[in-house]
């Protein structure tokens, strides 16, 4: 409603003008924007808008015909820069580039002058030395070179500098030929890691999508990035309160196996009773100790007296405490068991909430949190719009197969004991949280394939996905069963086959 001054100033000098060339200065960050209108007294004028894209020194800028600065969005006094000044009646320049070369036209010698003269890792030597060329690209060129780019450029043999410079030259005839690939580099959980308009080769073991431009590029990198970061946001919550639980119910298992491996000496004082019960007319008024011989093994043992007490008072004793031990190891043994599965249930809402990619993702991760009394439920609270929960995956092969993954506990039930049939195979990662995945039978035989596509999906759900191989067990849904009483997407199985599989799922296709 009401605009700021510095586009109201744009308003009364350009409003209405009409954009004569947009450039850009060699490979600076820059775009210029010539505009042409009248001014005031009917006079055709020009000015140019200066759009300076330099990350947290970004500007725009706007400036007469002389390049004299009117105004600029952001002022940069000489407090602030001893670079440059951006203050009206100052005059624009592009910021000396600290002696960098254009790459589309620098000569070998002033390439090899410049990069190998510094005493820097070899990639800074390249991105410090030429206009234009990232960090990433930098060590693109040290790859494709095959030169660590961790290495000093001082130390890099003449060979090797001139072999650098030719895959250099390779390089910069595909951007003066406008050869470019645009892509996104996607990492293992189909997340964005970089972006180039050229072919990243060092990245070659790593999933490549390819784009028709860079805008479409762009659009597509940020729009993930965003997404991932939004999720990310959006289970913040959850994954505190996850970790937090986790932490404390991790130190509650340590305590109690602790504890119970504190009563694995109960069977020695049920032992100490019973000799003292055959051997206590032995022992002399007032003695600390009794050498008595173990029947059960042939060997003399010393046992402990207390000297106020009879020997019988003694035996006694010992089996009190036999008997108090071994009603705890009783109790902790169940307690463990309880302990354990929630400890298991937990880090795999951890792992699940590591999967999300969508707010409804989140949906029954919040709803299994809650109904295990992580998150206290607020009956009184205003109704909002329910977010509706996500479905399993589905994934179907190029031969015809489908294969069903659950994105959480309570849809790792639902596929497994409602959704899929005896005859199904039933797939999970070993030994690790993660979801449950079910190959469909058609009625025929299965071929091999289908199996290790639906094992390595089951380890890329998993805890486990990281890791270059991961095994897991599979079985016919009939022979998987679910104790009373168990936590959500807690199963048994007695009888399986195991493989050992690379968690890579590029060869299925998502169903919508």
């Amino acid at each position: 409603m009401t605009a700021p001054n510095f586009c109201m100033l744009l308003r009364k000098h350009i409003g209405g003008g009409r954009i004569r060339s947009v450039t850009q200065p060699g490979l600076e960050r820059i775009v210029r924007f010539e505009i042409e209108h009248y001014d005031e007294l009917g006079d055709l004028r020009r000015k140019s808008l200066l759009i300076e894209l330099m990350g947290k020194h970004s500007n725009i800028i706007f400036c007469d015909e002389n390049d004299m600065i009117i105004d600029s969005i952001k002022h940069i006094s000489a407090q602030t820069s001893s670079v440059r000044e951006v203050l009206p009646g100052k005059t624009w320049f592009i910021p000396d580039t600290t002696g960098k070369f254009d790459p589309l036209c620098v000569s070998e010698e002033d390439f090899r002058a410049a990069v190998f003269s510094k005493a820097v890792p070899l990639s800074k030597a390249l991105y410090s030395s030429l206009t234009g060329i990232s960090p990433v690209m930098a060590e693109e060129l040290c790859h494709r070179a095959g030169l660590e780019s961790s290495r000093s450029a001082l130390t890099i043999d003449e060979d090797a500098q001139i072999h650098l410079f030719r895959l250099f030259g390779h390089l910069m005839d595909d951007v003066r030929a406008a050869r470019f690939s645009p892509r996104i580099i996607l990492d293992a959980k189909k997340e964005p890691v970089e972006y180039a308009a050229l072919e990243l080769t060092m990245y070659a073991d790593m999933e490549q999508r390819a784009f028709p431009d860079i805008s479409s590029l762009l659009e597509e990198f940020y729009s993930m990035k965003e997404k991932v970061t939004r999720i990310r946001q959006k289970s913040a919550d959850l994954r505190r309160i996850a970790a937090t639980a986790a932490e404390r119910t991790g130190k509650k298992y340590d305590l109690q196996l602790r504890q119970l491996k504190d009563t694995e000496k109960k069977e020695k004082y049920r032992l100490w009773g019973e000799l003292l019960h055959t051997y206590g007319y032995e022992a002399q008024e007032g003695a600390s100790g009794l050498r008595v011989l173990n029947y059960y093994t042939g060997e003399e043992i010393e046992i402990p007296l207390d000297p106020t007490k009879s020997a019988a008072a003694n035996a006694q004793a010992y089996f009190d405490r036999y008997g108090k031990l071994k009603r705890t190891a009783e109790a902790l043994t169940g307690l463990l068991s309880e302990t354990k599965a929630d400890l298991d249930q937990l880090m795999a809402i951890r792992t699940f909430l590591d999967m999300a990619l969508t707010e409804e993702d989140l949906v029954q991760v919040r709803e299994e949190l809650t109904d295990a009394g992580y998150i206290r439920r607020r009956a009184s609270s205003p109704k909002k719009a329910k977010t509706p929960a996500s479905s399993p995956l589905h994934y179907r092969s190029s031969y015809g197969y489908d294969f069903y993954v659950g994105k959480n506990n309570y849809q790792n039930d639902e596929l497994t004991f409602r959704f899929a049939s005896g005859n199904d195979w039933w797939f999970h990662a070993k030994g690790a949280p993660g979801s449950h995945v079910i190959l469909k039978n058609k009625g025929t035989e299965i071929p091999d394939r289908a199996f290790e596509d639906a094992a390595a999906l089951a380890a890329y759900y998993s805890a486990n996905r990281d890791a270059e191989k991961v095994e897991v067990d599979y079985v016919e849904k009939r022979q998987v069963k679910k104790p009373n009483g168990a936590k959500p997407g807690f199963v048994v199985y007695y009888t399986n086959y195991s493989m050992v599989i690379r968690p890579d799922i590029s060869s299925l296709t998502p169903v919508d």
